[in-house]
């Protein structure tokens, strides 16, 4: 017997028996849609919380530096340490905040129902760089800004449009916590119109303002900076960095009269990577147990099949037929209906995916190509598997036993 005509039988034998046929491939249906719709559900976090983390910059190294008595100023100290090796760092900046009421002649920004209170943060020249931030309008904070005081203000893109929406927001004034700032940039909005689930912290990431932290002297918190950020150039630059900039602190901080701490958020982004790949393993595997039962379901159905057709299976023996024929016969014939049962799972899974992606992670999500590939792929092997037992005591059925069946 030819493959062309296994095939053509067992194709006969499916549709003559339709019903039966469809209920035996629903649990691979079912456990090849969910298997897809998980893993791509998993991997879509892990991809925009990828993104997110790149908007908001890599490499970057968080400083907190204080004395208990709050009198330790090591600003300057930290930014002129950090200019001596320009082959690590890129930049570094002041990243604490402070609060004030923000207008712009009668909007009042901390009536927006959506996003509160705006966060004013006090910032270098190069907070930009630390942060992952570029200009749209106007210019950056500069050295001058801060070496003289300047009353100066550059606004976030959701911050921008609250106030100023279709106005150019360069040259004008506004007010920070009773304080006037001249508005001299705006940022390139953080995120687009992606959307997502983390759609709302690109918000409150354009949603802000940065003034020299100089600035500071004029504004109700007079209190020195605590916390910075520092830019380094690549991942082996961050850990010689970290390295150096500890054992400065360790100088700079007096011993049992404050605390200093050097970390890398890239190490958060990697454990939240590793716990969501373990989530994906986990929740591939239940739904790899509904594949399971589906192949289970198979295997019973084509040992009634082999019932069903015993006098069949007499005759072709009788007449010459080989057990690599038959045994050939009966895998294909399972192949063949784990693999449309898996045609019909990755068409699911396709439309599953959508609607978890849209209800899950408010975004249009689609399956990666070799997922869906994979998932027909071991559907057939699952048919070749669960179809060997049934094909291999078809064929090892005695011609004189299997004429004598009803």
């Amino acid at each position: 017997m030819s493959l062309r005509q296994a095939f053509k039988m067992s194709l006969q034998s499916i549709f003559s028996n339709k019903v039966r046929a469809f209920l035996t491939m629903l649990g691979i249906i079912i456990g090849v849609a969910a298997v897809m719709i998980m893993v791509s559900v998993v991997q879509g976090g892990n991809q925009e919380m990828r993104e997110y983390y790149e908007s908001q910059g890599v490499n970057k190294i968080n400083v907190f530096a204080s004395t208990y008595r709050g009198n330790l100023d090591i600003t300057q100290e930290l930014y002129d340490y950090c200019l001596t090796m320009p082959e690590l760092v890129m930049g570094v900046t002041p990243s604490s905040t402070t609060w004030g009421t923000v207008r712009y002649q009668t909007v009042n920004c901390d009536n927006n129902e959506d996003m509160g209170s705006p966060q004013i943060y006090l910032g270098s020249d190069q907070f930009s760089i630390c942060n992952s931030y570029e200009i749209e309008k106007g210019r950056d904070l500069s050295y001058l800004d801060i070496q003289k005081y300047q009353k100066v203000v550059v606004l976030g893109s959701k911050l921008a449009d609250y106030m100023f929406q279709a106005q150019n927001p360069v040259g004008k004034t506004i007010s920070i916590g009773g304080v006037n700032f001249e508005v001299v940039g705006v940022y390139k909005a953080k995120g687009g119109d992606a959307g997502g689930s983390y759609e709302w912290m690109y918000n409150y990431s354009n949603y802000m303002a940065v003034v020299p932290y100089t600035a500071n002297r004029y504004m109700s918190d007079k209190s020195w900076a605590t916390e910075f950020t520092v830019k380094a150039r690549n991942s082996a630059a961050t850990t010689e960095a970290i390295t150096r900039i500890g054992g400065f602190l360790a100088g700079v901080v007096p011993q049992n009269q404050g605390d200093y701490q050097v970390y890398t958020e890239d190490t958060w982004r990697e454990e939240s990577e590793s716990q969501n790949q373990m989530m994906s393993m986990i929740l591939g595997g239940i739904a790899g147990i509904s594949l399971l039962v589906g192949g289970i379901g198979i295997m019973n159905i084509m040992l009634v099949t082999v019932t069903e057709r015993t006098r069949e299976i007499g005759i072709r023996k009788a007449i010459g037929g080989s057990r690599k024929s038959i045994i050939l016969q009966f895998l294909i014939e399972s192949s063949v209906l784990c693999g449309t049962g898996g045609v019909f799972g990755v068409i699911l899974g396709y439309l599953g995916t959508v609607i978890a992606g849209k209800l899950i992670l408010d975004m249009v999500l689609l399956p990666s190509l070799p997922l869906g590939l994979g998932a027909m792929a071991f559907s057939v092997i699952l048919g070749v598997g669960f179809g060997m037992y049934p094909a291999i005591k078809a064929s090892g059925l005695q011609p004189v036993d299997a004429l004598r069946a009803d």
